[in-house]
């Protein structure tokens, strides 16, 4: 398998706070690989170690088979980055500030007329082409960025979670515009904190405190999650709850509507047995039922005090 980017033992500190510690990745060409965890957990980190913008403590970076950071300069033009706030210039027109991207990466006076009018048309944004930056809605904004990150066709997308301040609609339509880069060959990078975009890559990794805790298919990791779950439907839902939440074995308990979701431990053969024989008659009018994990069920699996990597 031919990877676009290998990292190992990756660590990088501020002062004594460690950031990213000991990490490993290796990332396939040509596809869409998620960096999943809350803030603070390294993925900005991490995206800008890949970039060359931060030097690393320890470790080895490859990216398109050059080596960073002794490399980096020769991996600019190859390489396309945008970052989770958004950075051009508000008192620039859209096509001013594309004109101005075009020119960073060298590209000349055709091939910069052409590239922009097709980025404009394909992220629908041609008849906004004279509007100030700054005058967008946020997923306009989104879309340019995009434009500008991609103009010079790279290689390599590394995108520091792009959708954190747009609506659900552009969030997914921004999703079928990476999934459209990734069929014509660029590999993407993509760091979120929504479990829905996660379920989305072709791999994903689950980072917490600056360590990878687990990696693999959305499917895989889902798969082969440390945890069985169990819903609840029944009355007194708060109640059950907080009885669930004092037996070992549980991992933990969240309540979802009028259901309750809970994580057994999977060295327990009969979940549902387990937890009435645990509970007594508290679920005597509750009916149980095994269901497929979800992506959080496995983020709560292998992160927290009681995580168990996977």
């Amino acid at each position: 398998m031919n990877f676009a980017i290998e990292a190992h033992g990756l660590t990088r500190s501020f002062g004594s706070y460690i950031a990213v510690n000991n990490l490993d990745l290796k990332i396939p060409k040509g596809c869409i690989y998620g960096f999943l965890g809350p803030n603070g957990s390294g993925k900005s980190t991490t995206i800008r170690l890949l970039t060359g913008l931060l030097t690393p403590d320890a470790g080895t970076i490859s990216i398109l088979g050059l080596e960073l950071p002794r490399e980096a300069e020769i991996l600019r033009n190859r390489i396309g980055y945008m970052t989770q706030k958004f950075s051009l210039y508000g008192d620039l027109t859209l096509q001013e500030n594309l004109r101005f991207i075009a020119r960073i990466y060298g590209l000349g006076r055709s091939q910069m007329k052409s590239r922009i009018l097709e980025l404009l048309d394909h992220y629908e944004l041609a008849a906004h082409k004279k509007q100030l930056a700054d005058t967008l809605s946020g997923g306009q904004k989104q879309r340019l960025a995009l434009a500008a990150a991609t103009l010079h066709k790279p290689e390599l997308l590394f995108l520091d979670e792009p959708t954190s301040a747009v609506d659900p609609e552009n969030r997914r339509d921004f999703w079928e515009k990476l999934f459209d880069l990734s069929d014509a060959g660029t590999t993407i990078l993509v760091s979120t904190h929504y479990m829905d975009e996660a379920e989305r890559c072709h791999y994903l990794a689950i980072l917490e405190t600056g360590f990878k805790r687990a990696d693999g298919t959305p499917a895989q990791l889902m798969n082969n999650m440390g945890a069985s779950v169990i819903e609840i439907l029944g009355p007194r839902l708060r109640q059950v709850k907080r009885l669930l939440m004092t037996i070992d074995g549980v991992r933990s308990v969240a309540q979802l509507g009028e259901q309750l979701r809970v994580l057994v431990h999977k060295n327990i053969p009969e979940p549902i047995d387990w937890l009435r024989l645990k509970t007594g008659n508290e679920l005597s009018s509750h009916h149980l039922t095994i269901v497929r994990p979800s992506l959080e069920d496995v983020f709560v699996t292998c992160t927290g005090k009681d995580r168990q990597l996977l």
